[in-house]
């Protein structure tokens, strides 16, 4: 089993890194293996709405200049996920937004029906606000939330600070610790010959006609 961990911060070893670290550790004692995917310091487009990769039927982003269909790719051998972010106002990263936008539009069967954890980190406030916004791709895509003691989320300005939060470590580690039991729920379940249920598909209401 395999966690993919998305880290939306420009700070390669910042606060959210030390979040993700955290939750990694966890899942290696749970006989879970991780992986951080560091999006850095490069810029990312966002989905334009072209929806040619709904046309061609191909899974991929029609821009193939950076992670994007990388992150897509690794999706589809993952278990599980974990998206971590820092707070700019109120709100996660435009870099993690954007890649996340067009990885779910263009990939998201790769998502599908698998485990994904939010996780943020602040100086202070709006880390509620911008936990809500990636757990909305989870609910959208039939991805179970995994949850933990608290809400998801360190706080400080950088690692060593958050290093002093001992309840945001500790529901980091909880994290870790569920994800892994889902995990491994979910295996059982497969290996027992339980299916992934088969959604409803096709109404669309509109608002305004």
């Amino acid at each position: 089993m395999k966690v993919l961990m998305i880290n939306g911060s420009c700070n390669e070893k910042g606060c959210t890194n030390k979040a993700l670290e955290t939750v990694a550790e966890v899942l290696r004692q749970e006989g879970v293996e991780s992986e951080i995917v560091q999006l850095g310091k490069l810029p990312y487009r966002d989905c334009i709405g072209c929806g040619t990769c709904r046309k061609t039927g191909s899974g991929k982003c029609v821009f193939n200049d950076d992670i994007v269909n990388t992150i897509i790719d690794k999706a589809k051998t993952a278990d599980g996920f974990v998206f971590g972010s820092p707070v700019y106002y109120a709100h996660p990263s435009g870099r993690l937004l954007s890649v996340l936008d067009r990885a779910f539009y263009a990939g998201g069967e790769a998502f599908a029906f698998k485990p994904g954890a939010a996780v943020v980190s602040a100086r202070r406030a709006g880390t509620t606000a911008s936990i809500d916004v990636i757990n909305k791709y989870f609910t959208i895509n039939k991805m179970p939330v995994v949850s933990s003691t608290y809400w998801n989320m360190v706080h400080g300005t950088k690692a060593e600070e958050v290093s002093q939060d001992q309840e945001g470590l500790q529901t980091m580690r909880n994290i870790g610790r569920n994800m892994a039991w889902l995990l491994k729920l979910i295996e059982n379940g497969k290996n027992g010959g339980l299916e992934s249920p088969q959604p409803e598909n096709g109404a669309r209401t509109n608002f305004i006609r």
